[in-house]
């Protein structure tokens, strides 16, 4: 499994950022897709997942009514759609892949990752 993150940049409170998490390698029918952040000094957090087959979303509270996680089947590609950025967002983002669909909210849970993108937000 190969996952590769991008999408990340500066940008300011209050603006929206979109990024991409492109897999290949397998078939994701079966896999949960994950997005995980990491602010400096910071613990790897929980951001919000979603199974491939049937489509459930879950979602940190700390991002919920702000972030919508959605996938793409034709392009292998699930997305965060990142609104109402804060500077509290500032972080690497990453997304990471498990096998099962369940409700997958722990970093350990995760098999696979990709390399990080950086988002940072200035107030």
């Amino acid at each position: 499994v190969q996952l590769q993150a991008s999408g990340g940049g500066l940008v300011q409170a209050g603006d929206s950022l979109r990024l991409s998490c492109a897999a290949s390698g397998r078939t994701f029918s079966t896999y949960t897709i994950g997005w995980f952040r990491q602010a400096p000094g910071k613990e790897r957090e929980f951001v919000a997942a979603i199974r491939w087959s049937g489509g459930s979303t879950y979602y940190a509270d700390s991002v919920k009514g702000r972030f919508t996680i959605s996938r793409d089947n034709a392009k292998n590609t699930v997305y965060l759609q990142m609104n109402s950025l804060k500077p509290e967002d500032t972080a690497v983002y990453y997304c990471a892949a498990v096998y099962g669909s369940r409700r997958y909210i722990k970093a350990y849970e995760y098999d696979y990752w990709g390399q990080g993108t950086l988002v940072t937000v200035s107030s």
